[in-house]
């Protein structure tokens, strides 16, 4: 069904268009054009429509799965949850972040983390589900599970992780220790004995993410780093093929991936709370000093629109800038042509929000089709 949304006010990427869009087949097929013969006329009633939020890093889907420590809830009702959550929060392409770390519990284990990869990419839901494999590089088993998840097609992004004690997020055994006793509830031993394992494993590092990375390229796997630190850091990534880099805990770290060419990736909740939940970079120093690629949901979906709420008012950033934050430049950086922004030819991924105080969704568009409403009426009702 063609589909003409009028008195929109349409944020492209060089402004904000009060007009109306047509939706033939999937797509934008026209701004600003008369209503075609036959089209379902849709009165936006002045409200903002914005490009569907391309979310790169997402964790929700653990608590779907597994909402209390061991309470695991089959995997359907999980996915379908996170579906509906997804679409309300006006996400419209969703990388889900699926650990792989030996000797983790719960829905991080790594055979379970297998399973919902697996189901994860077999689900047809609302919107455009897709698995982000978060990989432990100290995880030397789960070297072959990664690969053979590339090669069967089941991965789209794959970041690399490092949290031995003494770098990255953890500045010294003392922090990484209070993390796996809070989280994990492991005692002084284990956790000794997960330390001297990561540290065994210091020396493959290097290789291990070489080899992944020429893997998954040929795959069209989008590759990332994870709380990058150091000029260095960053440019290895760059030199393996990342067009990412997730989380870099510092403003020089920010700028080095900038210069390299990677987009550097923060958090909606950092924004929306205005510091990092582990002390690293806010985002909106990121984002003033003109170094922040993208947003992504992290472990919130409910963030992204308030933060995007914060960046065009407190911030004072205009609407097209604030938007390619979390469109077009997490779709550029994950290799999505077909999405992104407002524009004749792009697939009709759209979200109608409501910016009479609090941003909020009123409806969401998933490659044409309407999947979400709040209150107001279907398509043809």
């Amino acid at each position: 069904m063609t589909q003409h949304l009028e008195n929109a006010r349409i944020v492209t990427a060089d402004g904000v268009h009060h007009g109306s869009l047509t939706i033939e087949n999937g797509q934008i097929a026209a701004l600003g054009a008369d209503a075609p013969k036959g089209a379902a006329r849709i009165d936006l009633h002045g409200d903002l429509l914005l490009p569907g939020l391309i979310d790169l890093h997402g964790d929700a889907i653990e608590k779907e799965v597994e909402p209390r420590p061991n309470a695991f809830f089959p995997l359907p009702v999980a996915l379908d949850a996170i579906d509906r959550r997804m679409a309300a929060a006006g996400v419209t392409t969703a990388f889900h972040g699926i650990s792989f770390a030996e000797g983790e519990l719960g829905v991080r284990d790594v055979d379970f983390a297998e399973t919902l990869a697996r189901a994860l990419h077999g689900f047809s839901g609302a919107v455009d589900h897709r698995v982000h494999i978060r990989y432990e590089l100290t995880d030397a088993g789960s070297e072959a599970r990664v690969t053979r998840l590339i090669d069967e097609g089941v991965a789209s992004l794959l970041s690399f992780m490092d949290h031995t004690p003494g770098q990255g997020q953890f500045k010294d055994a003392a922090a990484y220790g209070a993390y796996l006793s809070r989280v994990y509830a492991k005692d002084e031993g284990e956790i000794l004995d997960r330390i001297t394992a990561k540290q065994a494993e210091a020396g493959n590092l290097v290789a291990r993410v070489e080899r992944l990375a020429d893997h998954a390229r040929p795959h069209g796997v989008a590759l990332a780093g994870h709380d990058d630190e150091g000029a260095d850091r960053v440019a290895f990534m760059a030199r393996v093929g990342a067009t990412i880099s997730e989380f870099p805990l510092d403003l020089p770290t920010a700028q080095a991936a900038r210069k390299a060419g990677l987009v550097a990736l923060f958090g909606a909740p950092n924004v929306l709370r205005g510091r990092s939940q582990s002390g690293a970079l806010s985002a909106r120093e990121a984002i003033a000093a003109g170094v922040a690629g993208a947003l992504c949901s992290d472990y919130a979906p409910q963030a992204m629109l308030p933060a995007l709420g914060v960046l065009t008012g407190e911030m004072g950033l205009a609407w097209p800038d604030a938007a390619s934050l979390m469109s077009a430049n997490p779709a550029r950086a994950a290799g999505l042509t077909d999405r992104g922004e407002i524009a004749p030819g792009r697939r009709a991924d759209l979200i109608r929000v409501c910016d009479s105080g609090a941003l909020s969704v009123v409806a969401t568009w998933v490659a044409g089709a309407q999947v979400y409403c709040f209150g107001a009426p279907m398509i043809g009702a």
